[in-house]
């Protein structure tokens, strides 16, 4: 009976934060290696389900960086980044919107559909628009990364017309280049934040391998709760943020200037981290707020 008095104590206690979510956007971004774990997967495409049962608008922006790697291997092409970015030749891009488009993203809508969800699959090319990126070596000389790009804008009708029918998007991040209408391969995390700039949801939330922002990366026990902007600046500015998690902060900080009201860094290797995050006082990750305290 204490077992069962405690799971309705559990649904209580998040009863605030349902009602108060209610019929709000919230844009996902779900990548790394939990997307490489099948359970971690499920657990992840069930708790967006539970979402958008209880009246949430969620949408899902996907990457799905070692599974290209793995397709690239198997085609006899070589895995190259510069700058963090991979190298997608014209052979290449076939196969990372294959992979995308074809092989993830159909699996995920067909799994958040057998947990009874509306999920409905959108290639990121008919929402995203992209231009080249051009990079430089550490010489400082160009140097062509070939079919990747940014996103300079979002087309979001689809994307629109599926939430008006409580259908939940879930979106490939690939974008359709100005002028050309070829595909570029673009950053998740940035495609996810292009997306809340044009939708302004509650929240931005990015699933990836970290516990969030910590002050000694090591040691998830420093892990940093609630920073505002100018506060993850100068944790960027001070070397406590570094590597892959300085795009991150940045795309967050866009967001938030743009309207987003929070953003999230979340660890995708924990079971119903979403849930946690979103329906507990104090959260799992890191939240970067506006607002100063």
């Amino acid at each position: 009976m204490k077992e069962l008095i405690g799971k309705a104590d559990v649904l209580i206690e998040a009863l605030p934060y349902i009602q108060k979510f209610r019929n709000s956007i919230m844009v996902v971004k779900f990548g790394g290696s939990a997307m490489e774990d099948p359970g971690l997967v499920e657990s992840t495409m069930r708790d967006v389900v539970l979402l958008e049962a209880i009246g949430i608008r969620p949408i899902v922006v996907h990457g799905g960086g070692k599974a290209i790697s793995k397709a690239m291997a198997e085609a006899g092409l070589e895995a190259r980044f510069i700058n963090g970015l991979r190298v997608t030749t014209p052979e290449a891009i076939s196969i990372v919107e294959r992979t995308l488009s074809g092989t993830i993203n159909p699996g995920l809508v067909q799994m958040f559909r057998d947990y009874g969800g509306k999920g409905v699959g959108i290639p990121g090319t008919e929402i995203f628009v992209g231009e080249r990126i051009q990079e430089k070596d550490e010489q400082g000389n160009p140097v062509d990364i070939g079919e990747v790009g940014n996103v300079i804008g979002c087309l979001t009708d689809r994307i629109t017309e599926a939430l008006e029918l409580q259908i939940t998007p879930i979106v490939s991040p690939l974008a359709k280049e100005l002028g050309t209408h070829k595909p570029l391969n673009v950053n998740a995390d940035l495609a996810a934040a292009a997306l809340a700039k044009e939708l302004k949801p509650v929240k931005l939330i990015y699933i990836s391998d970290v516990p969030g922002i910590m002050k000694d990366p090591a040691d998830p026990s420093t892990l940093i709760k609630s920073v505002t902007r100018t506060e993850a600046l100068d944790l960027i500015e001070d070397g406590t943020v570094s590597g892959g998690m300085i795009p991150k902060i940045h795309s967050a900080i866009d967001a938030l200037n743009a309207g987003v009201r929070k953003v999230h860094f979340i660890d995708g290797r924990l079971p119903h981290t979403l849930l946690l995050e979103i329906f507990t006082p104090d959260g799992i990750g890191t939240e970067v707020i506006r607002e100063q305290r």
